[in-house]
């Protein structure tokens, strides 16, 4: 049984010891569950010593499960993902956001929605029996209103949270899907979603714990403002050319 973790780094080196100490405890407890897991870093051209840092820590580990890819030029947490998840290797693949704001632990809860015949299992703050620890600021949860409105756009209907960054796919699916991935920023995980559903793939959202960081690198108005022109590009190009067709 294997699990591969893909975490998009850009500018994190506040908080990455910290992460990563508790991925390596996340490893030695799956294992003694009988899960191997591997990690994959995507560095996304972060301009701080995040790429460093990473690297001296796994090689202070010695642990050849652990690895990281990066690329010189910031291009978008979308990308950094869709890197980490092609060079995956585990049987499922889980990705999460490097302040771990959603504990590791609660993978399980997602792979429980996988036994029973889901694809891809989406963590939610938003649907009930999920619980939030810090809330964000009041803008932030203004701007994910209008977001989720604009969302419907985009043809993703029914779904209350698209934006968690804690998601669990078989290898199959998740390998499909991003290949195909054109949205390189942070409203790539609404394609994917509404690719998934084209597709034929079964889509749960899950109920997950979740704190704000208070240390966001996602800057409110700048990057809302590309969501939003993500979102329209995604909306126009599924009126335009319909629905994403075959496997």
């Amino acid at each position: 049984m294997t699990l591969t973790l893909v975490i998009p780094v850009y500018k994190e080196h506040l908080r990455l010891e910290h992460s990563i100490r508790q991925i390596v405890a996340f490893m030695s407890e799956e294992e003694a569950q009988g899960v191997d897991v591997d990690v994959v870093f995507v560095d996304d051209g972060s301009p701080d010593a995040s790429a460093m840092i990473i690297n001296t820590l796994i090689a202070d580990r010695e642990d050849p499960r652990m690895r990281l890819l990066r690329y010189a030029v910031n291009q978008g947490k979308g990308y950094a993902v869709r890197t980490g998840v092609l060079a995956a290797g585990g049987e499922w693949i889980l990705m999460s956001d490097a302040d771990l704001s959603t504990p590791l632990q609660d993978w399980r809860k997602l792979k429980a929605a996988l036994d029973s015949g889901a694809d891809i299992a989406c963590g939610s703050r938003a649907v009930r029996g999920s619980r939030i620890g810090k809330p964000p600021p009041i803008h932030r949860r203004v701007l994910s209103r209008v977001f989720n409105l604009l969302v419907h756009l985009a043809g993703v209907h029914g779904f209350k949270d698209t934006q968690c960054g804690f998601k669990l796919f078989r290898a199959e699916a998740a390998k499909i899907l991003f290949e195909r991935l054109r949205t390189r920023r942070f409203a790539f995980d609404v394609e994917m979603i509404a690719m998934a559903r084209d597709l034929g793939y079964r889509v749960s959202e899950v109920p997950v714990r979740w704190d704000y960081s208070g240390h966001s690198t996602v800057k409110v108005f700048s990057s809302g403002g590309r969501m939003l022109i993500d979102l329209l590009r995604l909306a126009v190009r599924r009126w335009v050319f319909g629905k994403t067709k075959e496997r």
